[in-house]
């Protein structure tokens, strides 16, 4: 079948699909608003009969039925046997760049990532961002399978409406429920880890008992040792239990399980890495994925920076109880631009480990807009550093607004530089819910589609070196 042009007004992207004697293909109209165009038989898709063409707009009800007719589109679960890497869109317009930077590389995809954080801030919806990712995916025709994750949940509501959407991976944020240990006396642990309802049987099978983790890590868990786990994560534990069980109900063939515990002023410690599988384990929670508090600074939008050789000593001992307790994949959080880290996270995993990244595709888009159009990126830098002590507020990051040199100082073949420069790089990455939910957002979507070749060049180049660090195998 070849398919019939596009009615007037309307102009194709990317290139036709056949499937069930249907042809399928996105155009945009001259609003560049963007649908589906069905010709053939467009049974299970909503949309406007224009002469032998249904003209569908891009709903999830549509990307559901455009996955019925290519398998390939429903979000699928992580595949054994080789990295994953999850794609942040707060734009909703990053997919294409981001298949693009797979290119040559054996990689599992997490194309639909966004938390409920995100959401709020952007305004849009689990059901929104999978509809992006499905369509970014079908306009590229990529058919490798992706994965679908619902990003730092706190609680089942929120899971359970990423479910209802079609999502596959699940992110458990318990860090409500973890507890600050550092500032309680010997006294004051002893006294919290007596009152909790598990304390007894922790004592029983975990105090002075020495676990052996692999060919050369010992890990004993002495009074104070199990006191402060116990204290630190134990609600936490139940928490994610929860979560995951109430998933299960929901979700009977199954699902991918992240435990995220990232988000906490202190670093985990092996044994305390070790205490939350055991404990999630010995529940029944089946998890693919943990994410510890590694050491150092992991901070948004820019890259590691500590004492490179500790961090070494401690992702070993990290990776070497995810493959102790269960094969689990060791995953890494803020993970965008963390350039010095991937080769370490992959060699130390052997690849069975997650990368999750957000902010940086926005930046991306800013990157082109210096450059494209300084006019309306010193607008938005202007209005993101006004945002920023409200925006701050749930991030950690370092950024120190005084290093920032005045805008109006600052030339316009000057203005790509304050998207590299760390300061003004974190004040840019945490203010865009407030540039989003502004005219500014109009705006920078508008712009973003008029350059739209060199947005996705860019995409795939800067997402690419995160996929190159990670070491991915190489297709032929």
């Amino acid at each position: 079948m070849t398919i019939i042009s596009a009615p007037k007004g309307y102009r194709a992207i990317g290139q036709a699909s056949y499937a069930n004697d249907a042809a399928f293909s996105l155009v945009r109209d001259s609003e560049d608003r963007s649908f589906l165009l069905v010709q053939g038989d467009a049974k299970g898709f909503v949309g406007t009969l224009e002469g032998e063409i249904v003209l569908c707009p891009l709903t999830l009800e549509n990307a559901r039925a455009l996955a019925r007719q290519f398998p390939w589109l429903a979000p699928q679960r992580i595949p054994e046997g080789k990295p994953s890497f999850g794609f942040g869109d707060r734009l909703g317009m990053a997919t294409p760049g981001h298949v693009r930077s797979l290119t040559g590389y054996d990689v599992f995809p997490i194309f639909a990532q966004q938390s409920v954080r995100e959401n709020d801030r952007t305004g849009r919806s689990f059901a929104e961002v999978l509809t992006d990712a499905t369509f970014g995916v079908f306009r590229e025709g990529y058919d490798q399978g992706f994965g679908a994750d619902a990003d730092h949940l706190k609680n089942l509501k929120d899971a359970e409406d990423a479910a209802r959407a079609g999502f596959t991976f699940f992110t458990c944020d318990p860090g409500d429920h973890v507890q600050d240990v550092e500032t309680l006396s010997s006294d004051q642990l002893c006294t919290a880890f007596n009152a909790l309802e598990n304390a007894k049987t922790w004592q029983g099978q975990y105090l002075d008992r020495t676990f052996q983790i692999g060919d050369d890590l010992l890990l004993r868990f002495g009074e104070e040792d199990l006191y402060r786990a116990g204290v630190k994560y134990g609600r936490a534990i139940e928490h994610a239990a929860e979560m995951y069980f109430g998933l299960a109900r929901l979700l009977p063939d199954g699902f991918d399980f992240e435990i995220s515990v990232d988000e906490t002023e202190s670093p985990t410690t092996p044994l305390e890495h070790l205490f939350v599988a055991l404990e999630l384990r010995r529940r029944g929670a089946k998890f693919v994925s943990l994410a510890p508090r590694f050491v150092g600074a992991m901070e948004k939008g820019v890259d590691w920076r500590g004492d490179l050789d500790q961090f070494k000593a401690d992702l070993l001992s990290h990776a070497a109880i995810a493959r102790c307790v269960g094969g689990y994949r060791l995953s890494l959080h803020s993970g965008s631009d963390k350039f010095s880290l991937y080769s370490l996270l992959a060699d130390a995993t052997g690849g069975c480990c997650h990368v999750k990244t957000a902010g940086t595709s926005y930046l991306v888009a800013l990157d082109v807009l210096a450059h494209k159009d300084p006019g309306l990126f010193r607008d938005i830098a202007m209005f993101s550093l006004a945002a920023f002590a409200k925006d701050k507020a749930t991030y950690h990051i370092s950024a120190d607004v005084s290093r920032i040199p005045p805008l109006e100082s600052v030339a316009d073949d000057g203005l790509p530089g304050l998207v590299e420069a760390h300061d003004s790089r974190q004040v840019l990455h945490v203010a865009f819910g407030s540039v989003l939910n502004s005219s500014l957002g109009e705006r920078l979507v508008s712009a973003i589609l008029e350059v739209e070749d060199e947005h996705l060049i860019a995409l795939a180049a800067h997402l690419g070196r995160h996929i190159q660090g990670l070491g991915g195998e190489l297709h032929e």
